[in-house]
């Protein structure tokens, strides 16, 4: 729910009148669409943005865990292939619930009750840490990423007194967690708008155009993104 500028040229942000049934986050992107025979700002698609939000209308806020490491103690046993796994199914809390389900990313298989945030590992998953030190595999460890709703926390619309969304378009350097967490971002990555208005190294068609390059690749310790906009 951030977008913190780091750099930015001489220019100004601009103000458009709002599509009234949008809703977006600061660091989101937008575009221009004619509703109702009349210019409005909206939350971009990723076909023709035009800049970077920075007002918020949003019922609920979000935020990101970024390689957030989760572990899963087992009682290991032979597997088929010889190796050691789980005979058992296994529950691990994240450290979050209420987990926005496309935005989960895991480098072990696994299922993801969203809601509760609870991770699953199956029985006969393949056990992949020693945990004791024993030197034997006795635990699961899996690196997650994803988006959550922000607790107790209400939506707020910065845009109900105005009806106008304010917009940066200028060439400048800023962080933003409004990035898609299923993918990597790797230092000088070209950047994409996401269907859903969003920042991703993904490239959803041959007609997305590139608008930025990571600058600053999140960690977890700070899981905001760095972007030169282009």
């Amino acid at each position: 729910m951030t977008l913190r500028l780091v750099h930015y040229g001489n220019a100004l942000p601009d103000s458009y009148i709002v599509d009234p049934s949008a809703e977006f986050i600061s660091g989101m992107v937008a575009q221009l669409a004619v509703i109702g025979n009349q210019v409005m700002a909206t939350v971009s698609n990723g076909v023709s943005p035009i800049g970077v939000i920075d007002d918020i209308r949003t019922k609920a806020f979000t935020n990101n865990s970024w390689n957030e490491v989760i572990i899963a103690k087992a009682v290991p046993v032979i597997g088929p292939n010889g190796g050691y796994v789980t005979p058992m199914d296994i529950q691990v809390p994240l450290h979050h619930p209420q987990v926005i389900k496309h935005s989960f990313a895991t480098n072990v298989n696994c299922i993801l009750n969203a809601n509760n945030g609870l991770v699953i590992f199956k029985a006969g998953t393949p056990l992949n840490f020693d945990l004791k030190g024993s030197g034997q595999p006795d635990a699961i460890r899996a690196i997650v990423s994803y988006t959550y709703y922000v607790a107790n926390i209400p939506g707020e619309d910065s845009t109900a007194g105005s009806g106008r969304v304010t917009i940066w378009y200028d060439r400048m350097r800023f962080q933003t967690d409004q990035f898609e967490t299923n993918q990597q971002y790797p230092l000088g990555a070209s950047l994409y708008v996401s269907e859903r208005g969003l920042w991703t190294s993904r490239r959803p068609s041959l007609i997305h155009p590139s608008i930025g390059m990571v600058t600053g690749p999140p960690i977890p310790q700070n899981p905001m993104l760095e972007i030169i906009l282009l």
